[in-house]
C-alpha cells in the first residue's frame, strides 16, 4: 500500500505584464501565474500539477487547490490507479464544493490542478510520459475514464469504444511517426496586441526564418489597427502560410461578423474566441456567416457539456480545449472523444505558463489513439517561461518533439517556486 502523505500548494506568479507578453484585447497586462500543487507519497514519489491564471485571484485558486487536495491525504495510490475514472467522480462528489460551480469557476480550476497532479504521479509510477500511458490503454479503459452522465445524448460509451477500436490497429505506426516527426505547432509569440508594428514585423520575420507555417495575431480592440496589423503579417509570412486571429471574447455576435468581413482579404484560417465563450448559439451564428474562415474556441469553455453543445450546434470548426480550464485529464479525454465523433479537429490552447508542457501530451494521445489524424491539427506554442520547468517542451522546426520523461511534464523547478512565490518571493518582494 502506497499512500499520499502530504500536499503543498504554492501561489507562483511571473511578472509578464512588464513587457506585455500575453497581452490581448481583453487581457491588457497579464501576469502569467500558476496555482501549483505537489503531492508526496510515502514511497518517495511526487505528483506535480497546476492550473493557470493571469495574476490577481491566483490566491483564491491556490486556496481551493489546498482544500481539495486535503481530501487526497491518506488515500491509497494503488486504489486510485485501479479506477482513475472512479477517482475523478469521487473527487467531484462533494456536493458543497460542487455548489460553488457546478463544474465551473475557481473550484473547477482548482480541481484541474489536483487531477493533473494525480495523473503526473500515476504516470511517473508507470514509468511513462502521460501521452504514452493513455495511448497504451485499451479502448474500454480510456472510455472508463470519462463521466458520461451529461454526454450520452451526443456520444454513448459504446460508440466511443467502437471509435477507439477502429483506430487501434494503427496505433503502433502512428506512434512511430510521432516519434520521428513530432507534432505540428503554431506560434502566437509574434502577435500579442501590446506589441508595436515594428516588433510585430520583426517577430513575423523571425517566425518565417524559424520554420513556422502558422502564425496567430490578437485582434478585437480596434478594427483599423487590426486591418493594418494583419496586412503587415500577411505581407511578411506570405500567402502560403496560415494566419489566424484571436479576439479573446471582446466582440458581440454582429461585431464579430463585421470584423471577419473586414479581414477576409487576408485569408484568415480561423477566428478564435470571437464572442462570449458561453454563447453556443452566437458561435453558431458567426460560423454560418464567416466561411471559409472557421470559428475556433475552447480555452474558456468551462466543462465538457459546453463543448458538447458547441459540437452539436455545428458552432466550431476547431476545438481548443484547455488542460487547466477543464477539470484535468479525465475531462480532457471526454472532449477529445466528443470532438473525434463529430469530426472536429482539436487544437489545444497553450497561451500560458506550463500549458504547452501539458497539452502536447493530450494532442499526441489524440493522434495515436483517438482521432488518428494530424490533418488541420496544430498545437499552440508560446515562447515564454519554459526555462522554469524540469522537463520543458522541445521544438524542432515548428513541431513539438515527443516527451520521453515519465509524468505530465508539469514539474516547476524548486528555485523558481522559491523565487516567484507570491507575495513573498524575491521577485515580488523587490517589485513591491
Amino acid at each position: 500500500m502506497v499512500r499520499i502523505l502530504e500536499r503543498e500548494a504554492v501561489d507562483v506568479r511571473f511578472p509578464t505584464s512588464a513587457r506585455l507578453d500575453g497581452s490581448d484585447a481583453m487581457n491588457e497586462a497579464p501576469d502569467y501565474s500558476a496555482a501549483y500543487l505537489v503531492l508526496r507519497a510515502d514511497d518517495g514519489t511526487e505528483g506535480h500539477g497546476f492550473t493557470f491564471t493571469i495574476g490577481r485571484g491566483n490566491e483564491l485558486v491556490t486556496a481551493a487547490v489546498a482544500t481539495i487536495a486535503d481530501r487526497l491525504v491518506g488515500r491509497d495510490i494503488e486504489d486510485i490507479e485501479a479506477d482513475l475514472g472512479g477517482f475523478w467522480r469521487w473527487l467531484h462528489s462533494d456536493s458543497q464544493w460542487r455548489w460553488l460551480g457546478p463544474d465551473k469557476g475557481v473550484i473547477h480550476l482548482a480541481s484541474a490542478a489536483v487531477v493533473n497532479a494525480v495523473w503526473d504521479l500515476v504516470a511517473k509510477r508507470a514509468g511513462k510520459p502521460l501521452w504514452q500511458l493513455l495511448a497504451d490503454m485499451s479502448p474500454q479503459q480510456i472510455v472508463d475514464l470519462v463521466d458520461w452522465r451529461y454526454l450520452r445524448d451526443a456520444l454513448t460509451p459504446e460508440q466511443a469504444v467502437e471509435l477507439l477500436e477502429r483506430r487501434a490497429p494503427g496505433r503502433a505506426s502512428r506512434t512511430e511517426l510521432l516519434r520521428e516527426h513530432g507534432y505540428p505547432a503554431y506560434t502566437t509569440s509574434a502577435g500579442w496586441l501590446g506589441y508595436s508594428d515594428d516588433k510585430l514585423a520583426r517577430l513575423c520575420k523571425e517566425a518565417v526564418a524559424q520554420g513556422w507555417d502558422s502564425v496567430k495575431l490578437k485582434v478585437g480592440a480596434n478594427l483599423d489597427d487590426d486591418v493594418r496589423r494583419c496586412r503587415i503579417a500577411r505581407e511578411i509570412i506570405g500567402p502560403e502560410r496560415k494566419l489566424m486571429i484571436d479576439a479573446n471574447q471582446t466582440l458581440g455576435v454582429a461585431d464579430a461578423i463585421r470584423w471577419a468581413s473586414a479581414l477576409e482579404d487576408f485569408g484568415i484560417w480561423w477566428f478564435e474566441e470571437p464572442t462570449s465563450p458561453d454563447d453556443v448559439l452566437g458561435h453558431a451564428a458567426i460560423a454560418r456567416r464567416i466561411g471559409p474562415t472557421r470559428v475556433a474556441t475552447g480555452e474558456h469553455c468551462q466543462n465538457a457539456v459546453v463543448f458538447k453543445q458547441l459540437l452539436q450546434a455545428g458552432a466550431i470548426g476547431f476545438c481548443q480545449l484547455d488542460a487547466c480550464r477543464l477539470a484535468g485529464v479525465n475531462e480532457a479525454v471526454a472532449v477529445l472523444l466528443l470532438a473525434a465523433a463529430h469530426g472536429v479537429p482539436v487544437c489545444p490552447h497553450a497561451g500560458g505558463v506550463g500549458l504547452c508542457e501539458l497539452v502536447q501530451h493530450l494532442s499526441m494521445f489524440d493522434f495515436v489513439a483517438v482521432s488518428g489524424s494530424m490533418t488541420d491539427r496544430v498545437v499552440e506554442y508560446v515562447d515564454h517561461l519554459h526555462e522554469h520547468f524540469v522537463d520543458p517542451v522541445r521544438m524542432d522546426g515548428g513541431r513539438y518533439t515527443v516527451p520521453t520523461a515519465p509524468g505530465y511534464s508539469a514539474r516547476i523547478k524548486a528555485e523558481t517556486l522559491a523565487e516567484y512565490r507570491f507575495p513573498d518571493g524575491p521577485v515580488w518582494s523587490a517589485r513591491s
